[in-house]
């Protein structure tokens, strides 16, 4: 019975634990340099499936010129949603080349889907109105490591 207790109490710490992981932002992404014209966006990178899933959750701020790329293994078509997510965010669907396919902006606290239009890899979301501020729309090239344009 002693036994029983001690797992007992150690899987709810440890749900406890994780728990209080997800209610947390992540920051300790790598990191890379996209350019979108005469513009540099310092861009944390969620390639993992885990990262992918928290994404920006939680943070109450994020600073201009900073933004989240999302990495997939493959093309296809991407949807993101804003559960969990404090702040409001233009999501930009990025084919391999660096073309941006479409832009969505999203609300933030909301399970409403924002989809690719085509199959893409990458996604990079920043504050919304960044893009607009910038007059990038869709058709506009970013330049980085990832994308094939090199």
């Amino acid at each position: 019975m002693k036994i029983f207790k001690v797992a007992l109490l150690s899987a709810l710490l440890a749900s406890a634990c994780l728990s209080q992981a997800q209610d947390n932002p992540q920051t300790n992404l790598p990191r890379t340099k996209i350019t979108a014209g005469m513009y540099v966006i310092d861009t944390q990178v969620a390639a993992t499936a885990e990262q992918r899933s928290t994404g920006l959750m939680f943070r109450p701020q994020m600073p201009q010129g900073e933004g989240m790329l999302f990495v997939f293994d493959f093309p296809s078509e991407q949807c993101f949603w804003m559960k969990n997510t404090l702040l409001p965010l233009t999501a930009a669907f990025v084919a391999d080349d660096g073309t941006i396919v479409n832009l969505a902006d999203m609300k933030p606290l909301t399970t409403e889907s924002h989809c690719s239009s085509k199959p893409v890899r990458f996604v990079l979301e920043m504050n919304q109105g960044w893009f607009a501020q910038k007059g990038i729309k869709a058709g506009f090239k970013l330049r980085g490591p990832a994308f094939k344009n090199q």
